[in-house]
């Protein structure tokens, strides 16, 4: 396929070889605005905006991926195979399972449990285990740590119903499972598939555990500052 995409009004070079990639437009514009040097949009097909720019002197772009497994499905497909994307670094936002962790505190990906049907395109004699890359898992790890995060590291569960009627979300606590968010396995099977790097970075916004600490909308776009540095620290040049 040739660029621009269906999705993507770019040229080539204009991403960097890493993309944070959060689920809301608005967040990857804060982001470019907040931290980016010398930020240039350069995707706003459908409001989905894309920007590149220099973190602290390191080419990085940042792009929306939507909500959903079909959504960043779509754009991690298109920016690992068309438009020579090396990594992307899902920068997104979670609910909490774990009693361990407060809104506000850091999940970092290490696997994506799904109730969700992405992997069967890839018609495999089993059940396809989604996980994070090593080294950005370590770096971002890494970084937590030297900033002082609250973080933990495990399975997510990326789910395909925000509103499900059989409540059953919870039931994945008892298998150890840190929290839930709709992206993640989708973004780990296609990096697999292009021998790509990925990970999800997500910020405990609401809890299950805890509901009276839960967030606003508002909070969520523009207050997980936080989760952004590390990812931006983490992302490789």
């Amino acid at each position: 396929m040739n660029t621009p995409t269906p999705h993507i009004a770019a040229k080539p070079g204009d991403f960097a070889k890493t993309v944070l990639m959060p689920g809301d437009p608005k967040r990857s514009r804060f982001i470019a605005e907040r931290f980016l040097d010398e930020a240039r949009l350069v995707n706003d097909v459908r409001g989905i905006q894309g920007y590149t720019g220099f973190y602290k002197g390191k080419r990085v772009s940042v792009m929306a991926s939507g909500m959903g497994q079909p959504s960043i499905g779509i754009y991690s497909y298109e920016l690992f195979n068309f438009f020579g994307v090396e990594a992307i670094i899902r920068v997104g936002s979670c609910g909490g399972f774990d009693p361990g962790l407060h809104v506000r505190d850091i999940i970092l990906a290490e696997g994506a449990c799904t109730n969700g049907n992405y992997a069967s395109q890839f018609r495999l004699p089993g059940t396809f285990a989604p996980i994070a890359d090593f080294g950005l898992l370590c770096r971002a790890a890494s970084e937590c740590e030297r900033l002082g995060a609250r973080y933990k590291v495990g399975n997510i569960f990326s789910s395909d119903m925000y509103y499900d009627d059989a409540s059953s979300g919870m039931d994945w606590q008892k298998m150890g499972v840190l929290g839930v968010e709709m992206e993640s396995a989708a973004l780990y099977c296609n990096a697999a598939r292009a021998g790509k790097k990925a990970l999800s970075i997500c910020t405990v916004s609401d809890s299950f555990v805890y509901p009276e600490e839960n967030t606003s909308a508002e909070e969520r776009e523009i207050s997980f500052t936080k989760m952004m540095e590390i990812a931006l620290e983490t992302a490789e040049g």
